[in-house]
């Protein structure tokens, strides 16, 4: 079935896709449900999951995958299988709505584009249905002990990844937060903890951390290119030496400030490794190397 056939099939049965997009720890497949139970969404793709109700009905979790990478590709449906696997069965569903869930506006509309759905019809990010303070305790509680949550109950998550399991939550939300005909309800919810975040010293190669940065790179600012990266590991973290290009007429102070500690949050939190320093060194054409 090809893509553009797929793509009329969903016009005709009339599919719209929504996208609630945050970076990771932020809350996002904790209020997950409460968005689908608000919009009418029958469908949830979470972390490599095809999800409906409560129940998983197609793919694998990327939390399940032993590095952070894996879990990047399987969160993108960069193995076939995989893909093929979930684009059967969204075939075989009946519905009207679905909801995407990514750290990023790109990383969503890959996931659209991967699984033949249609364009998206409304994005939402974590900020337009938290607060500053919910979104601070979500990212405190990720970076210090590395919880993560499925949007389903923990005896769905039991049958296949139960040595992830940690804990079980259920949420009430009033009816001010969903339709206002509807009495408020109870959402359960599973705490894992991914096997790419367990806690302990960690070691990584320099291949594997350079794939993370080039990751880092482009979910930040496609336009940022890494021309070289240099690794040692120090007794206190990773020291980082990296050789970026930039394009012209780009504020270069702002910019790499900005990358930097984007670059250091994402590794730490979502790798466990301890970062000591990162030097950004901007490469020209024209001009000297300049370290920033």
């Amino acid at each position: 079935m090809n893509h553009l056939f797929r793509q009329l099939q969903w016009l005709f049965k009339g599919v719209k896709v929504f996208a609630l997009v945050g970076k990771s720890g932020t809350g996002k497949s904790f209020r997950a449900k409460l968005i689908a139970d608000k919009f009418g969404i029958e469908l949830i793709i979470d972390d490599g999951l095809l999800i409906r109700g409560k129940k998983i009905v197609a793919g694998k979790s990327a939390k399940k995958e032993n590095t952070y990478l894996g879990a990047i590709k399987t969160a993108l449906f960069d193995e076939d299988a995989h893909r093929d696997s979930v684009t059967k069965q969204l075939g075989e569903e009946k519905f009207h709505r679905i909801l995407i869930i990514g750290t990023s506006e790109k990383m969503v509309h890959k996931i659209v584009a991967r699984l033949n759905l249609p364009a998206i019809t409304k994005m939402i990010h974590i900020e337009d249905i938290a607060t500053k303070e919910e979104i601070d305790t979500a990212v405190k509680s990720r970076k210090t002990e590395g919880k993560h949550v499925i949007p389903v109950p923990a005896v769905e998550i039991n049958r296949n990844y139960s040595q992830m399991v940690y804990d079980s939550v259920k949420v009430f939300m009033g009816k001010q937060f969903l339709n206002f005909r509807k009495k408020g309800k109870y959402f359960e919810k599973t705490v894992v903890r991914p096997e790419f975040n367990k806690k302990g010293k960690v070691s990584i190669s320099e291949s594997a951390l350079t794939q993370m940065i080039l990751h880092c790179a482009d979910e930040y600012d496609s336009s940022i290119t890494i021309m070289k990266v240099v690794v040692r590991e120090e007794i206190n973290g990773y020291i980082l030496k990296i050789n970026i290009r930039l394009p012209y007429g780009v504020e270069v102070s702002d910019k790499v400030h900005s990358f930097r500690e984007y670059l250091i949050d994402s590794l730490e939190r979502y790798s466990g490794i301890m970062i000591d320093s990162v030097s950004l060194i901007i490469e020209d054409f024209f001009t000297k190397k300049k370290k920033i």
